[in-house]
């Protein structure tokens, strides 16, 4: 058993004890890599299946590509998918002008925290990686959120040789993070090995692409010439930058997703 087959077997694990232990569940996709991945490895690990419906927190400042991608894939899967937009603040006029904080937490947190509620989730599957931004690397594998759905990062269970906390208070509801411990690299890899089918915003054209997406005002290209899934894992084993050097929301402060995730932001 190699590196990525042990990653994957914990992901399945954790996949297999939410479904166990939690209630209803749901699974974030953004339509990013991260999440794409464990799309995939839920139908690994249900044999095919996909037991919980999927979300997608459309902030209404969505790049085209990923709409298209989000609704070909979903339709070629069968995937049970939630689309979901905070209305009322899109309706008043919230847009990333107003503050970029502002904005995430009106059109991300508030909408997450509004869809959990909407639908009675009792917990969410998220591609959360501990290497990824600072504040993740502080997450659990089985991480809490209280009634009005904020994280106390500084009181969080251990999780000891795969011993995962999985009863909560009723009301709370809990994020599970089965690509907690894989890296950047890693899921790169990973999407070379399974054939995992991306959307090509990863993908240099003109010497630019993505390396992480977001809304399309706060999301910047970097420059590359990585056109294939080869070529960006080549890229990675020689880049200093950072994965979210082009999100602007966290240039605007130094402690933006902390502040964000501890409100409930995915």
């Amino acid at each position: 058993m190699d590196h990525l087959d042990e990653l994957e077997a914990e992901s399945i694990y954790i996949f297999r004890e939410a479904y166990k232990n939690l209630g209803k569940l749901g699974l974030l996709w953004s339509i990013g890599k991260d999440s794409t991945v464990l799309l995939w490895l839920m139908r690994k690990a249900f044999y095919g299946h996909t037991p919980f419906p999927f979300i997608h927190v459309d902030t209404s400042f969505e790049m085209p590509e990923v709409i298209e991608y989000r609704d070909r894939v979903a339709a070629e899967l069968g995937l049970d998918l939630i689309v979901y937009t905070n209305q009322d603040a899109v309706d008043q006029g919230m847009n990333p002008k107003l503050g970029r904080l502002m904005c995430c937490g009106a059109l991300k947190t508030v909408a997450l925290n509004q869809v959990v509620k909407k639908f009675g989730f009792d917990g969410l599957i998220v591609g959360v990686r501990q290497d990824e931004e600072g504040s993740r690397s502080k997450e659990r594998i089985f991480s809490e959120r209280n009634q009005q759905d904020k994280w106390d990062y500084t009181n969080q269970p251990p999780e000891l040789w795969d011993e995962f906390k999985t009863d909560f208070p009723k009301g709370n509801h809990i994020r599970v993070h089965p690509l907690l411990h894989w890296t950047e690299l890693d899921i790169w890899e990973y999407i070379k090995r399974e054939g995992i089918p991306i959307i090509d915003l990863y993908f240099a054209k003109n010497h630019q692409r993505y390396r992480s997406l977001g809304c399309a005002p706060c999301t910047g290209t970097i420059e590359s010439d990585a056109s294939n899934v080869s070529e960006i894992i080549d890229e990675l084993k020689q880049t200093k930058i950072s994965e979210r050097a082009g999100r602007a929301q966290d240039q605007e402060d130094a402690y933006a997703m902390q502040k964000l995730r501890q409100s409930g932001y995915m």
